[in-house]
């Protein structure tokens, strides 16, 4: 009988620490897995910043780069200068697209 109370015991016991509780073998799995692609999102979120702040020091020491992103992203002139923008005719639009 007391054999029998000892392997109770303990098989219970066993399935708590698998399947039980907030620190069961289960439950600390996963939570490692999570920890995992937290730090791996945590170092491209690292490369992504370097990455900007290499790009915000380049645009800081070098105005032709500023000068060329706003002529192209925005359209700006300087003054005195005349922009000129191009349309294509609404046909060869059309033809373009169906090719």
């Amino acid at each position: 009988m007391k054999k029998i109370v000892v392997w109770v015991f303990i098989i219970i016991s066993a399935y708590i620490a698998v399947f039980g509780g907030e620190y069961s073998v289960l439950q600390v799995r996963k939570i490692r897995q999570e920890q995992t692609g937290l730090k791996k999102q945590l170092d491209e979120l690292k490369h992504e910043n370097d990455s900007l702040k290499s790009w915000v020091q380049k645009l800081e020491a070098d105005s032709a780069t500023i000068e060329r992103l706003a002529r192209e992203r925005y359209g700006m002139i300087l003054p005195g200068e005349i922009l000129y923008r191009v349309a294509e005719p609404r046909d060869s639009v059309e033809n373009f697209q169906n090719r």
